[in-house]
């Protein structure tokens, strides 16, 4: 997974799927969605979705450009466009949903 920040973010978005994890480390539900995360990214290849990373202690700024009020959060963009918001800890299945239905637009 790609850790971003305020100054990779726009331009590693810009293409393609990516599932964007807003979390900080000491979020009890952050860790529980971080191994659900890291199993789809093993499962995806990166050609067809990206999963990236927001500590949103270390991006406060961006957290906030993008209404991040409780994590996790998980913003999903496709081609550098907002196209879904998830908010707290998501299972597996619907997780998978979600990606499905934007890999086959």
């Amino acid at each position: 997974m790609n850790e971003l920040n305020i100054d990779n973010f726009k331009t590693t978005i810009d293409s393609g799927l990516h599932v964007v994890d807003f979390w900080a480390s000491w979020c009890g539900p952050c860790r529980m969605q971080a191994p659900i995360l890291d199993e789809l990214a093993q499962e995806y290849p990166a050609s067809k979705v990206q999963f990236d990373k927001v500590n949103v202690d270390e991006e406060a700024e961006l957290a906030g450009e993008y209404g991040v009020q409780s994590i996790p959060t998980l913003l999903v963009f496709s081609n550098g466009r907002l196209v879904d918001r998830l908010v707290g800890v998501q299972v597996k299945d619907k997780l998978e949903g979600t990606i499905q239905s934007f890999l086959e637009e």
